[in-house]
């Protein structure tokens, strides 16, 4: 659903937000609030299992991205149905998005890919599913079976992307050039999908501008959300082991409120926010520990959005189609 800005503002002003959550744009989509289940499909990586890589991106940890999601050694059902108990205590809901969160959820057999997709829409309350990938592991049958999916349900696919820069994905090892997120980004609007891009904010070496460009850059794509965080450091990650011996500047929070505040005045201000700060486990997280209070960052990013009187798409200028 595409808000015009107009209408956008009044509802984001009178709910003290200046941007377009993901929370309120699936109310509007279901009319009731939508609970998103992470869970582990049991994917790999070919930036792991020695395709391309055998150590994954330098930030990522023995289990993916999905520190929280469900355990791979339960049953899809099980994942589901053991998360739900867990968040039902804070959100009274029936209505489910099942989230393909840890590893690379499109790598694998077509077949098997088909059976694990619909066997999740088979489970009762599902509304919709969230897949995340990396740009590279979109061919043309995985591209097809989505776009299948896309006619019979909610989906989104989220991509990897983080940085725009050639020498920080080198060092981060993400192991594609930008050219293949363009692609992706091009096949699946083009299949009319839903697509969300990850960016961190505070990757080693780069500038504040370097950050922002990214931002822009991901705006300007027109994809229909965004994820942004600040970079973190886990404890059994590559990264950990290189900032022990190459220690290397961390953002304050003060800091990185001021450097999202200004990258959401660049987005376009119908895209959806999906998450504005990152979620280490406490027992792993080693830098910034200011990252463990999500609740306090995210108060502090909606007071600097008033105090400003910012909001999501005040800057933002359309570069092409």
């Amino acid at each position: 659903m595409k808000v015009r800005y107009n209408e956008f503002f009044a509802m984001e002003i009178d709910r003290m937000k200046r941007y377009n959550s993901l929370n309120e744009e699936l109310k509007r989509e279901f009319g009731s609030k939508v609970m998103k289940i992470s869970i582990d499909g049991g994917f790999t990586c070919p930036n792991r299992d020695g395709t391309i890589g055998a150590r994954g991106c330098i930030f990522c940890g023995e289990e993916g991205s999905g520190e929280f999601a469900g355990s791979r050694l339960d049953p899809l059902k099980v994942q589901v149905d053991k998360q739900k108990r867990l968040l039902s205590k804070k959100w009274k809901t029936d209505k489910i998005i099942i989230y393909f969160q840890n590893f690379t959820n499109t790598y694998g057999p077509i077949e098997r890919l088909r059976k694990i997709y619909y066997q999740a829409l088979s489970i009762e309350g599902v509304v919709g599913l969230a897949i995340a990938t990396r740009p590279d592991c979109l061919n043309e049958d995985v591209l097809d079976l989505l776009s299948e999916i896309n006619k019979k349900t909610y989906l989104w696919v989220e991509l990897g992307l983080q940085t725009i820069h050639e020498k920080t994905a080198k060092f981060i090892r993400r192991a594609y050039p930008l050219k293949v997120y363009d692609e992706a980004i091009s096949n699946l609007k083009s299949r009319d999908i839903r697509v969300v891009t990850h960016v961190i904010l505070g990757l080693p070496g780069e500038s504040r501008e370097e950050i922002l460009e990214t931002i822009r850059y991901v705006g300007n794509t027109q994809t229909w959300g965004i994820k942004l965080h600040s970079l973190y450091i886990q404890k059994d990650t590559d990264l950990y082991s290189y900032y022990l011996k190459n220690p290397f500047p961390i953002m304050t929070k003060d800091e990185y409120i001021s450097l999202l505040v200004d990258g959401l005045t660049l987005l376009p201000p119908d895209m959806v926010i999906h998450r504005l700060t990152g979620d280490g486990q406490r027992e792993l997280l080693y830098e910034p520990k200011w990252t463990l209070n999500k609740l306090g960052v995210l108060s502090s990013i909606d007071r600097e959005l008033k105090i400003r009187q910012s909001y999501l798409g005040e800057k933002y200028k359309k570069v092409y189609p």
